[in-house]
């Protein structure tokens, strides 16, 4: 039994239920040493303002403000949820301007890194 999770189709994810999901695809192994508070800033249709904070080799998230996040990443929802079923790869929204980041670049990066993603159904 595989540990990533399988997903409905894409026009069904919406940012609410991949933050919901974001703490159980923690890689525990790659969290080691992580002590981080992301923002996640979405525009468009179903955006809102989540967080994810990862520590202690676990991680949990929220809607809503949170104080003094480590990065805080901007895009449109749409985009988000892409990137976050790996359909979009973050680098290159990065460079395209379809992802924002402000703050620590470094825990940005190691960010794509400490999640599994889902597998394509």
């Amino acid at each position: 039994m595989s540990s990533t999770p399988e997903l409905p189709d894409l026009d069904q994810v919406t940012p609410e239920l991949v933050f919901q999901v974001m703490p159980s695809q923690l890689i525990a192994e790659r969290a080691q040493g992580v002590n981080a508070t992301f923002r996640f800033d979405l525009s468009g249709e179903g955006g809102g303002t989540w967080w994810v904070r990862v520590a202690d080799g676990r991680a949990t998230s929220g809607n809503g403000e949170v104080d003094n996040p480590d990065v805080t990443l901007s895009a449109d929802a749409r985009d988000y949820v892409q990137i976050a079923l790996g359909r979009l790869d973050p680098v290159a929204a990065f460079m395209s301007g379809r992802l924002r980041i402000k703050g620590n670049m470094g825990l940005a990066i190691k960010l794509q890194t400490l999640f599994a993603r889902p597998s394509s159904a």
